[in-house]
């Protein structure tokens, strides 16, 4: 089968369609033929040695993958053969190996699809919809005001739309063009900011009448400052850019001293045994 890896680090062009032994399906395993796979930003970040942990090389990327099922293993009921399921590979024992022709993983794992969805949006719903989801269950948005940076892409764009439904009172969109930020406020944000102007800070305070009660940072590194001087008395920022946390100590003295409060989040403990760090 097909199949794409990397065995240097960098850009896009480091990336190889290569010719490898298709998988059969073991014991309890069904085999899938894909026909969407997931791309996240991190993912991105480890291609070009970018992110928390290094992978070994050559890298088979891809955490999430949606298709159909091509055959079952042992102890597998038959009727599953045909049936449309995604694949969350990053809870599985192989975690990798999404951008390909066809992939493996335990039954049990393999969630069956509504023919209303399609491959594509099931896959969307992965990674970064469930990620959305727990961010909100971490920090439930409800009567408060909150910020969404990066609100058009795949995580804020689903965070916004949750946080909308459950009852957030206030919703502000960090967004770097037009087109971005006219999508966020198309979702549902109250007010969308343009993050490259000198004074957006100001413009959310604004908007925030004061701060926002909770910022989702799904970003991290230079913007670290800024994301605190918006964050009102009392408020709580929900850190989830593994990789790329820039606090130091006096920017938590300062949180500290403002009553502010700091929670991390990863998605893969959320839902696999965790002995260590996994690197989602």
């Amino acid at each position: 089968m097909k199949a794409v890896q990397f065995s240097r680090f960098g850009g896009p062009e480091v990336l190889q369609v290569v010719d490898v032994p298709t998988p059969a399906a073991g014991i309890g395993e069904v085999l899938i033929r894909i026909g969407a796979a997931g791309i996240n930003f991190f993912e991105a970040l480890m291609r070009a040695d970018r992110y928390a942990v290094t992978p070994s090389l050559p890298m088979f990327p891809g955490v999430e993958a949606a298709g159909t099922v091509e055959a079952v293993g042992e102890a597998v009921d038959q009727r599953l053969v045909g049936s449309r399921v995604v694949a969350p590979l990053f809870v599985s024992d192989r975690p990798f190996g999404g951008y390909a022709e066809y992939v493996t993983i335990d039954a049990s794992l393999a969630i069956p699809l509504p023919d209303a969805l399609s491959f594509e949006e099931a896959t969307a719903l992965m990674v970064q919809g469930l990620t959305a989801l727990h961010l909100l269950r971490r920090s439930p948005p409800e009567h408060k005001s909150i910020l969404v940076p990066a609100a058009a892409g795949g995580v804020g764009s689903l965070l916004l739309q949750l946080a909308k439904e459950q009852g957030a009172r206030r919703i502000i969109a960090l967004a770097g063009s037009k087109p971005k930020r006219d999508f966020a406020q198309s979702l549902g944000a109250d007010a969308a900011v343009d993050h490259h102007t000198t004074d957006w800070v100001a413009e959310v305070r604004d908007f925030a009448r004061g701060g926002v009660d909770t910022i989702y940072d799904t970003v991290g590194g230079a913007m670290r400052g800024d994301f605190l001087d918006v964050l009102s008395p009392g408020g709580e920022l929900v850190f989830a850019a593994l990789g790329r946390f820039a606090r130091d100590a006096a920017e938590l003295e300062t949180m500290i001293g403002r009553n502010q409060s700091l929670k991390g989040f990863a998605l893969v403990p959320q839902h696999r045994g965790f002995d260590g760090f996994d690197g989602l």
